[in-house]
């Protein structure tokens, strides 16, 4: 997908016709104390977008940083994940209204499965059909999935209805999921790239590496006055994908919404491009159970 990256606050339409922020603020890891500061300072200063999860356990927070902002409702794309434990169709909708009641929001824009849980894939297929209920409800605008692999995807499509409008995914320099990508491109799923600046440690052999620290990527930012946040940001946005940055410090908040005035030319996206190891960070999503990772998610 393509977007006018000249814009401000540009948006991706997507495949239901709901339009969405490019960018967001992601509070993954933001201590539920600082959760609602983050949000009320990105909303003050022009965001537009909020990602959560049921699992980050700071939903109730970022409802309460959206009161605080003054911003109208209306005006802010609310985007958040159900958990496994509350997967299973009866589980899910009840999942939809503990999220819905922390955030202290009639609707959700964006409700996502938080993992696909191919061990119980019955149990996806019945969270992602009550995803649709609530789509037919009205109770969301939009439903999609999060670390969901092309083979896992082929699957779902053949036993469910409605497209997913987005798959978020680990995506960044290092570890692009192009073949992830490719897959959401041909069912017109909007890629949302998750750590989209490499925040999660990478190794080759036993030596660490870190995005912020590359050189090539180090030497792109020097050339337009940029940070190397900023420059995988704006390669994320350039080549179509939703990026959503984690950050409670207001000076970081404000860099990664300023990314808007310096575009990369096809060399340094190439470069970048070039840097991939193909090394996930986060975890296999196969590697998902209710054994290893199951949690309970408290009522509102």
């Amino acid at each position: 997908m393509t977007i006018d990256l000249t814009a401000p606050n540009p948006s991706f339409t997507l495949n239901n016709g709901v339009t969405m922020p490019a960018l967001g603020l992601g509070v993954f890891q933001t201590p539920p104390e600082e959760t609602s500061a983050a949000v009320a300072e990105a909303l003050r200063i022009g965001y537009r977008h909020i990602d959560t999860a049921a699992s980050y356990g700071n939903e109730r927070e970022v409802g309460e940083g959206l009161r605080a902002s003054g911003v109208d409702r209306s005006e802010v794309f609310l985007e958040t994940k159900l958990w496994i434990t509350d997967y299973g169709y009866d589980q899910a909708l009840h999942g939809f209204e503990k999220s819905a009641a922390k955030l202290g929001v009639d609707q959700i824009d964006l409700l996502l499965l938080h993992q696909p849980l191919t061990s119980e894939f019955e149990k996806t297929i019945g969270a992602y059909k009550a995803l649709e209920t609530l789509l037919a409800d009205g109770r969301v605008r939009a439903i999609g999935i999060s670390n969901v692999m092309p083979d896992v995807l082929e699957r779902l499509l053949e036993a469910t209805g409605v497209t997913p409008a987005v798959n978020q995914v680990e995506s960044h320099p290092y570890f692009a999921q192009r073949d992830v990508q490719e897959a959401n491109a041909r069912h017109g799923i909007l890629t949302q790239a998750w750590s989209p600046i490499g925040g999660i440690t990478h190794y080759r052999g036993d030596v660490e590496r870190s995005t912020l620290t590359d050189p090539v990527i180090g030497e792109i930012a020097a050339a337009h006055g940029l940070t190397p946040a900023q420059v995988m940001l704006r390669w994320g946005l350039q080549q179509g994908r939703s990026v959503i940055p984690k950050s409670v410090r207001p000076e970081r908040i404000a860099e990664s919404l300023d990314v808007f005035r310096v575009a990369l030319s096809d060399e340094e996206v190439a470069r970048i491009d070039a840097l991939e190891t193909g090394e996930r960070g986060g975890p296999d999503p196969d590697a998902i159970t209710l054994e290893t990772f199951g949690r309970e998610i408290p009522e509102a």
